[in-house]
């Protein structure tokens, strides 16, 4: 991986070291206290505190919750600053982050503060994207937030990030219905034929390549989702569920929407194995190599952006 880029761990050496002691790594870690200190092909540690800061591995604390926020704020920070070129996050405890000064579900709600844009979680594992229309909401509430304003932007958002980020220039979308089987005609909830196919014929009209809404219970079973470059399910569960069972142990979370790139493993803390050596790194290995692979795709759009061929006139 330091052949790809220059990590840079936004936390204490004295922690890392710790843990680095703990699953007896023999990596090499370089602290620095000043951004203007990292060192190519080296793992790069910004020194956040000074303090001493008792670890209890898979307990929960909200002590070490503070930390954690305070790294997570320096670091995107440094990329809003254009210090970093992209930032991977690792799995954070929703419960033990809240305070009154950070009263944010997440990393994403946070990051759509802080940065331009507009975010929406976008599930990825090879050719198979996965996006949200709602995401950390009761189930009882999303019907309600499915706004014709709401639907336009998450589909547009995912539309551009498909074009800059995955270099695909008529990238194809499916949109998943609320309700089984996309409500039956009305007898199954009426949500799918007065919001739905409404905002997705305007939008299909206008240019975009838009389908849907399809019946969401056999659309994966079925392989019908290999037709396109993203699929865009109404609610968290609805587009996580088939995406974990496709994918779990490699899938990556990326926040699309965003001014600056942002990845992270698709799974949580995992307090049960926390310390024992034993967690899959996979999930976070390609987190990286995503957030690598969009960077390019974004340089690269941005220089054809910047300098189209032009178009010989007709003599």
């Amino acid at each position: 991986m330091l052949e790809l880029c220059t990590p840079v761990i936004f936390a204490n050496v004295k922690i890392m070291s710790f843990i680095k002691k703990n699953i007896d790594l023999t990596v090499a870690l370089h602290g620095i206290d000043k951004l203007d200190q990292i060192l190519p092909g080296k793992i790069n540690v910004l020194n956040l505190w000074r303090e001493g800061v008792d670890i209890n591995l898979g307990v929960n604390d909200d002590k070490v919750g503070e930390y954690a926020v305070k790294s997570f704020v320096a670091a995107t920070t440094a990329l809003k600053n254009g210090l970093v070129d992209v930032l991977v996050t690792a799995p954070i405890n929703k419960y033990n982050i809240q305070s009154e000064s950070f009263k944010f579900p997440g990393h994403t709600d946070y990051l759509n503060q802080e940065l331009e844009g507009n975010a929406i979680m976008l599930m990825v594992q090879d050719n198979l994207r996965v996006g949200l229309l709602t995401d950390h909401i009761p189930l009882n509430e999303v019907a309600s937030h499915l706004t014709e304003e709401l639907i336009k932007q998450k589909i547009e958002t995912v539309k551009q990030s498909l074009i800059q980020d995955f270099s695909i220039n008529k990238p194809k979308i499916a949109v998943l219905g609320l309700n089984p089987h996309c409500g039956d005609g009305g007898v199954i909830g009426k949500e799918d034929d007065t919001i739905l196919k409404p905002v997705l014929k305007k939008l299909f009209e206008k240019g975009t390549l838009v389908f849907g809404p399809f019946a969401a219970d056999g659309f994966f079973g079925s392989g019908q989702y290999e037709k396109y470059d993203a699929v865009i399910a109404t609610y968290h569960d609805q587009g996580l569920i088939p995406f974990k069972t496709l994918s779990f142990g490699n899938g990556v979370n990326f926040t699309a929407g965003l001014n600056k790139i942002r990845t992270s493993p698709d799974h949580g803390t995992a307090y049960d194995i926390a310390g024992k050596g034993v967690a899959d790194y996979n999930s976070f290995k390609e987190a990286v190599y995503l957030a690598l692979d969009v960077y390019r795709s974004r340089f690269q759009h941005a220089e054809i952006s910047q300098k189209p061929l032009k178009i010989k006139e007709k003599q």
